[in-house]
């Protein structure tokens, strides 16, 4: 069974859904599954696989059905987590885990430096935080020519740059700099201009997600269980490179994953990973 609920906060309507037993029926802490800027409908294939616990999705504050009140048009991870913390505290269950991804994996570091006590477990996957990079000027270099993209000519320029960044191997080179110009067409893309210029993902709307930086002492101190996870297909690409030197700036080497980046989706977007492996690894870890 799935229940949605509105948390009325000043500046945001919080919408998060609670799958399966209530938090007072489960034998094991609520399971938070934090995305950005995917909201929660990209976790129904692995909340599927929890059936024993309850799950909790939501959609991040200006995405999706949590519309905002503020007039900001920026996502911050330190409020994401302060919407994070109030959701947690309208469960009346915490501590609770986190599975977070991507960018729900930096909110998810920023609400445990600043609400230690929140979360039990955090499995963080694949943050993509430019500056545990090596090559972090590099890499900033590359998404402000994604960004560029896009405010020149749409989302499908946009997005063909996007993936271009996303599946360059390793270390962004000046041969990645050469190369022309990424082709919509040739992954399918609209070429055609439609004028919007709000995609979270393509924006400026989300550099403070990219460009975030962990509270390192805070935590080591806290007393959350962190393990940073990679996708054994997505290593040596962006993300995984990413989640590799976050890993390290904790002190800790990336724990691996089945699959890719999004390697817990089933057929929601069309990038389907391995849901019922990835999902069996995280309640080996959740569990550890």
């Amino acid at each position: 069974m799935t229940t949605t609920h509105t948390l009325e906060r000043p500046e945001a309507g919080i919408v998060y859904d609670v799958h399966g037993p209530s938090p007072a029926e489960s034998p094991r802490p609520p399971l938070l599954m934090v995305g950005q800027p995917m909201t929660a409908e990209g976790f129904g294939t692995l909340a599927s696989h929890f059936p024993d616990r309850t799950v909790v999705t939501y959609d991040p504050r200006g995405l999706g059905r949590s519309v905002r009140k503020d007039g900001r048009e920026d996502h911050v991870p330190a409020l994401q987590a302060d919407d994070l913390h109030a959701v947690i505290q309208a469960l009346g269950a915490g501590p609770v885990d986190v599975f977070g991804s991507s960018g729900g994996a930096v909110t998810a570091l920023a609400l445990v430096a600043a609400h230690p006590g929140d979360v039990r477990t955090l499995v963080a996957h694949e943050p993509p935080l430019i500056r545990s990079l090596p090559d972090a000027a590099a890499a900033e270099r590359a998404s402000q020519a994604m960004r560029d993209a896009y405010q020149a000519k749409g989302f499908g320029a946009g997005m063909a740059a996007f993936m271009a960044l996303g599946s360059w191997c390793g270390e962004f080179t000046e041969d990645f700099f050469a190369l022309p110009p990424a082709d919509p067409a040739q992954a399918g893309l609209p070429t055609e201009d439609d004028g919007r210029r709000d995609d979270p993902l393509l924006s400026e709307r989300s550099v403070a997600v990219t460009a975030y930086e962990p509270d390192v002492e805070a935590l080591a101190a806290a007393p959350t269980r962190i393990v940073v996870a990679v996708g054994v297909e997505s290593r040596d690409v962006f993300t995984g490179r990413a989640a590799i030197g976050t890993a390290a700036l904790l002190g800790q080497e990336a724990t691996v994953f089945p699959s890719h980046h999004g390697g817990f989706l089933g057929g929601e977007f069309g990038y389907a990973g391995q849901p019922e492996a990835f999902a069996r690894k995280l309640r080996e870890v959740l569990e550890g």
